[in-house]
């Protein structure tokens, strides 16, 4: 029996100019977990990262705690298909179109852009943000050619999970540092659930939370969800 333990960015700079950079918050998030699984003795004999900033500043910050303590980290493998979906053309393309087509959605737009305060405007992004991936999975013609389907991020997110469990050895610790777009793909795919539980699971998963998946030839089960051992105080819980 092996592990995949898939692990969420810590917090990256959300309503920056450059999203894709870890926060204050997040470069300690981060810390935290690799001081907490060093500090355990933990080991792992594969790490993976996918291709953002955000998920590989956070792995590096996670592996400089191991080395701090004197153990080993393995060289990450920068593996594409652990990015997370099309976020940037989700937004950027397929939200105006929406908008065109939509008056409601169009309304929850505009009340975004007017909304100050960052608890505000984070809870008026979520509003908007969860219509705009509805309708990105279900829509029968998203308006935006460019933007990766619902489909295709689905299939190389079996290819990742794929990859990452593929041979016979036993007693593998594998981690896979993602986002939560991903994650929640991944965990509605080995439980077998509907497409929209995958995004109903994404919403939920925070920042550098761990999910634990256990693997063996021709068997993927989960064992948990969006775990946070290392960050016992739920004031450190962040969802962006």
């Amino acid at each position: 029996m092996s592990i995949l333990v898939l692990v969420r960015h810590a917090q990256a700079s959300f309503f920056a100019d450059e999203y894709d950079q870890l926060s204050p918050v997040g470069h300690v998030q981060a810390w935290r977990l690799g001081e907490f699984w060093a500090g355990r003795g933990d080991y792992f004999s594969e790490v993976f990262v996918g291709p953002r900033q955000r998920q590989q500043q956070t792995a590096e910050l996670v592996g400089e705690g191991f080395r701090r303590a004197g153990l080993s980290w393995p060289e990450p493998i920068v593996l594409p298909e652990l990015d997370e979906y099309d976020l940037a053309g989700i937004l950027g393309q397929l939200a105006p179109s929406l908008a065109s087509q939509d008056p409601a959605f169009e309304r929850l737009v505009a009340t975004h852009r007017l909304s100050a305060g960052d608890v505000e405007r984070a809870r008026t992004f979520q509003q908007m943000f969860e219509v705009l991936l509805t309708h990105w999975q279900t829509g029968p013609d998203t308006g935006a050619k460019e933007v990766e389907p619902w489909l295709a991020f689905h299939g190389r997110v079996a290819r990742a999970l794929e990859r990452m469990t593929d041979g016979s050895d036993r007693g593998r610790r594998v981690a896979a540092f993602t986002s939560g777009g991903f994650i929640g793909a991944a965990v509605a795919r080995v439980l077998g659930a509907p497409d929209r539980t995958a995004l109903e699971l994404s919403w939920r998963v925070r920042n550098v939370a761990l999910t634990h998946l256990i693997f063996s030839p021709g068997r993927l089960t989960v064992d948990d969800f969006n775990t946070m051992p290392h960050l016992p105080d739920s004031a450190n819980w962040t969802y962006r």
